[in-house]
């Protein structure tokens, strides 16, 4: 959404029940004046602190001549708002809006962690049983030709189980084979 539909946007908020005091409207014209002097001329910026017009109709028209003069303005006038009234910043209508649809957004790290809460752990625990059990069945079946394949299997695993594991379940297999 453009900064000049936001401020159109939040202009009522801005107006009404008498959010912003004197001080601070006039903290945002002399920001958008001196910080910003592209932003608004000295003859504008006495325009909009005018003490003999009201409140209301100031904070109107400057928010009506910055969004005739274009979407730097209006960013330029959020910016000084940010800075001067954080506190009504972060209650506009527009900001809210903003809020709600970036929190409507899936975090993917946070699913991922819902989807696998039981961790590293739990896998690891699971792969050991099967391999367990795996290992159990082949060792425990008196088919020689099963024996003989797990010895090549595990005779080409030492990286995978470590080598004096696997000189252990050798040893095991050749006493098996024997009997």
């Amino acid at each position: 959404q453009s900064y000049c539909h936001r401020l159109q946007h939040d202009m009522y908020f801005l107006t009404s029940n008498s959010r912003l005091n004197e001080q601070v409207v006039d903290k945002i014209i002399l920001q958008l004046n001196r910080v910003y002097p592209q932003i608004l001329t000295n003859t504008e910026a006495e325009k909009f602190r005018n003490p003999k017009a009201s409140l209301h109709t100031r904070l109107s028209d400057l928010i009506k001549h910055l969004q005739k003069k274009g979407e730097r303005h209006c960013q330029e006038f959020y910016r000084a708002l940010q800075i001067n009234a954080e506190q009504l910043y972060d209650e506009l209508p527009s900001r809210k809006i903003l809020k709600t649809t970036d929190s409507a957004e899936i975090d993917t790290d946070k699913e991922r962690c819902v989807l696998n809460d039981r961790g590293p752990v739990f896998f690891l625990a699971c792969f050991s049983a099967a391999a367990g059990f795996a290992l159990f069945w082949y060792c425990c079946n008196s088919d020689a030709k099963v024996i003989g394949r797990s010895r090549r299997i595990l005779g080409f695993s030492p990286i995978i189980i470590g080598r004096h594991v696997r000189n252990i379940c050798m040893v095991y297999l050749e006493d098996i084979s024997r009997n």
